[in-house]
């Protein structure tokens, strides 16, 4: 059976860019693939995040994804950081990874900007820890998206270096995964690119936002001023908010305000309202089944233990593998 590998940084709650974005790829493959979906811990110590933090969004985000239907029967759903054979292969595949190509990483450049007084070396070394995380589980297929592509082209460089240096095939060459045949890309709020935590909290719509605050970020999301003739094209904020009506509504809904738009009596307020409407109807369920699981620490621990020990079971028998091509070898 074919293999799949994907994580997601431990830095708060999901969004609905997450869920359209991973989870529901993930919900997918476990039903048809070997599958490690992992939560990012070690990844998130760039930031440096307290103690408190640090566990505290671990034990979120892990609620999150049970609550959205992965099963622990049916995939590998483990903390990064339960896993010591990761690190340790970081180790070993830094040591074959050059700083020029580090620095050129489109990621990395972007945190320098972003960050001068925290450019520290796990910012720098992140792509080869991002390709330990895919390679350590030889997998074969990743979901990822647009702005993820450079990193997994790097983990294929990485690998294929291993085995060219040690005249061996350890590692295949994965490759992008999307459920709809293409990678998916939700659109924030601000009008700045896609859905994401860092285009701050106005930007995206979260699972565990309250009601009120669902609305008022909806009712704020940029737009302009409006067509001024028929069937005119439409600026990218606008088409961000049809692409989340998409989502979320119903074909009669999406084709009225198609239409609206297409004559100009589109009034921006009402499709607000309405996609806030919608969008407070997708998110309910879910919110609440995310409620009741991280209340329930017993099977928090249970899902835990169990992902841990298959991610484990793989990482180690890459691992072994790795350790004696290198040379590893005991003399007790």
């Amino acid at each position: 059976m074919q293999v799949v590998v994907s994580g997601i940084r431990p830095t708060g709650k999901l969004h609905l860019g997450n869920y359209f974005g991973a989870v529901r790829n993930f919900l997918e493959m476990q039903e048809k693939y070997r599958s490690y979906f992992f939560i990012a811990d070690i990844h998130s110590l760039t930031t440096h995040p307290t103690p408190q933090d640090l566990h505290g969004n671990v034990k979120q985000v892990l609620a999150e994804y049970l609550a959205m239907g992965l099963d622990p029967a049916k995939c590998a759903l483990f903390i990064q950081s339960d896993v010591p054979e990761i690190p340790e292969l970081y180790t070993y595949m830094n040591m074959n990874a050059y700083l020029g190509e580090l620095e050129r990483s489109a990621s990395f450049k972007d945190k320098v900007r972003a960050h001068k007084d925290n450019v520290n070396a796990g910012l720098l070394t992140y792509p080869v820890l991002m390709a330990v995380d895919i390679l350590i589980h030889k997998a074969d297929f990743v979901p990822v998206g647009k702005d993820q592509e450079q990193h997994l082209e790097m983990t294929r460089q990485f690998g294929n270096r291993f085995n060219r240096m040690y005249n061996a095939q350890v590692f295949p060459e994965p490759q992008a995964y999307s459920s709809t045949g293409e990678l998916v890309k939700v659109p924030g709020l601000t009008g700045q690119g896609k859905m994401s935590k860092s285009g701050g909290e106005a930007d995206a719509i979260f699972f565990d936002d309250d009601d009120t605050v669902t609305r008022k970020k909806i009712m704020r999301a940029v737009t302009d001023s409006g067509p001024t003739e028929p069937n005119a094209p439409k600026s990218e904020e606008v088409q961000n908010l049809f692409e989340l009506l998409k989502l979320v509504s119903t074909t009669d809904t999406i084709e009225h305000f198609e239409n609206s738009y297409a004559d100009c009596s589109i009034r921006y307020g009402d499709l607000k309202k309405q996609l806030a409407e919608d969008m407070l109807k997708f998110i309910a369920p879910i919110r609440e089944r995310i409620r009741e699981v991280k209340n329930d620490s017993a099977y928090l621990s249970k899902s835990a233990q169990i992902g841990a020990e298959k991610a484990r079971e793989s990482a180690s028998a890459t691992l072994k593998e790795v350790r004696e091509i290198i040379g590893f070898r005991k003399f007790y």
